[in-house]
């Protein structure tokens, strides 16, 4: 026979061993103290979080014989054991997405009336409840709002807002919530103390951040790490098995994210990907932590869920970005862990998210002021542009000269995203152009025509063009509007399959 599955064995067996719900626990065995119990619950929340758990201990305390209402369950009583056995008769468990019809609630509507075979209560725990087709949940009404004194629900669901108003009307509700990453390694430490398994107390944390909040799935993984009691569960064999990376891999390529590195980034990927770590993990990875480093950046390192050295990292890191470019790359790495139909090339979705995250700020209009970093250990963040009123002179952050013609030629998509918030109509003047050369402090633009080159030129215009040039370079900067053949521009000296030699190739539109 089969060893009993971890999870099963240790599933709670009193409410104190219930971990993360105490909101709900509480509740619950004040309830049971005082004997004011309700006739129907609603259990909701993620999934292996208790709920299902917490509806058993509620129908062994309901009909546990212990004098003292305070101690049930006590886990000793002769009803306690048949729970715990899976052989107490008073205790129906429905699978609501197998038992999903009319029929089904009806037989179970016939059933209630007759009284308990060996407890005080017959209890009824209808689980994924929200499975129920509208007709079973119409059957179920009635009976749910006025149950006979002998009979208690227990609908429990993943899906709140798939169970009908007239049904989480007639329940008492409790919300259980993820487990917090701390609690849950205390839990796991707990049952390798108690199994006699050897494991690096590194893996125990990694175990908890892959269930992400599921205590039943951290325990199901450390079930299939320790196959054998005898052998040491390493951090490294862990890392392996899941298909996952040590934290320390998001932290550099967080770096190189930092220091617009993409050579250093594409090496981190490729070699993760040859050390076989599953891309879609790793960019969940990638979105923790740049999450996090959002968190610390806007100042609320509170609420970042890290060790003490990962913290410091943080808060190193985080003072060298901008909250937008932060938002950029969760969402790139966000696509990337949903991106399914990469797999003929696995490391693609990273790749992508990796250098989608380098461009510069397509709408520096948007760019979101942020507080300087509490902590002294964080390095000082750049100001960050912000868009000024049209008509306004471009901010001088640079001294005139610094630009140069592959940079305005480069983010010439850029300067044309951010004319649009100037005026509707300098977006199609800048399609129609191209930049041809920077002297100084002057950006020299060829149109095709003269129509388009003394409309650019009026005064206006000209001002816009400048303003939008200055918001994505950060210079003060003077546009010169000539006429020019297409053929009779030469490319600059750069790299003819670079970016700058295809920007001026496509003549600085808008990519489409």
């Amino acid at each position: 026979m089969a060893d009993q599955a971890l999870y099963r064995k240790w599933r709670p067996a009193a409410f104190d061993e219930v971990v993360g719900q105490e909101h709900v626990v509480q509740t619950i065995r004040h309830a049971l103290a005082s004997g004011r119990t309700a006739h129907a619950y609603l259990f909701s929340g993620p999934r292996g979080t208790g709920k299902t758990s917490t509806a058993r201990l509620v129908a062994k305390a309901l009909n546990c014989t212990h004098p003292d209402p305070a101690q049930r369950p006590d886990n000793t009583c002769r009803n306690c054991v048949a729970v715990n056995e899976g052989r107490f008769l008073d205790l129906i468990e429905i699978d609501a997405a197998s038992n999903t019809g009319v029929d089904n609630i009806r037989d179970l509507r016939d059933k209630i009336n007759f009284s308990p075979s060996e407890g005080q209560y017959k209890v009824y725990i209808i689980d994924e409840v929200h499975m129920l087709s509208m007709g079973a949940f119409n059957a179920l009404l009635k009976t749910l709002e006025e149950p006979p004194p002998h009979a208690v629900f227990i609908l429990a669901t993943t899906e709140t807002h798939k169970v009908p108003a007239t049904v989480l009307s007639r329940c008492q509700r409790h919300n259980f919530r993820r487990i917090p990453t701390a609690e849950m390694v205390a839990r796991l430490q707990s049952i390798v103390s108690r199994e006699g398994l050897q494991v690096e107390p590194a893996v125990l944390d990694v175990l908890a951040r892959q269930a992400t909040g599921s205590m039943r799935d951290a325990i199901s993984l450390l079930d299939q790490l320790a196959a054998s009691p005898d052998e040491m569960v390493t951090l490294d064999a862990t890392l392996k098995v899941l298909g996952t990376a040590g934290g320390q891999a998001a932290q550099d390529l967080a770096e190189a994210l930092a220091e617009q590195d993409a050579a250093r980034g594409m090496d981190a990927i490729n070699a993760l990907m040859d050390d076989g770590v599953d891309s879609r993990q790793f960019a969940r990875q990638m979105v923790d932590y740049l999450r996090g480093l959002m968190l610390v950046r806007m100042g609320n390192a509170r609420l970042v869920d890290a060790g003490a050295e990962t913290m410091k990292a943080m808060q190193q890191q985080a003072g060298r970005f901008e909250v937008g470019a932060l938002l950029r790359a969760i969402k790139a790495f966000n696509a990337a862990a949903n991106d399914s139909r990469s797999g003929w090339l696995a490391q693609l979705p990273l790749e992508l998210a990796f250098v989608d995250s380098l461009r510069g700020d397509p709408d520096p209009a948007s760019r979101v002021e942020t507080p300087p970093i509490r902590k002294a250990a964080a390095s000082p963040a750049a100001p960050m542009a912000t868009a000024s009123p049209p008509g306004a002179p471009p901010p001088a952050n640079r001294p005139p000269g610094v630009v140069q013609l592959g940079q305005v030629a480069s983010n010439w998509n850029d300067v044309v995203a951010a004319s649009r918030r100037v005026h509707p109509n300098l977006p199609a003047l800048l399609a129609a152009c191209q930049p041809l050369g920077v002297e100084g402090d002057v950006v020299t633009l060829g149109f095709r025509n003269e129509v388009l080159r003394s409309k650019a030129d009026g005064e206006q215009n000209r001002q816009g063009i400048e303003q939008s040039l200055g918001q994505v370079l950060g210079a003060a900067l003077h546009v010169k509007c000539v006429l020019h053949s297409a053929e009779a521009v030469q490319l600059p000296d750069v790299d003819s399959d670079g970016p700058v030699a295809e920007a001026f190739r496509l003549g600085g539109r808008p990519r489409k």
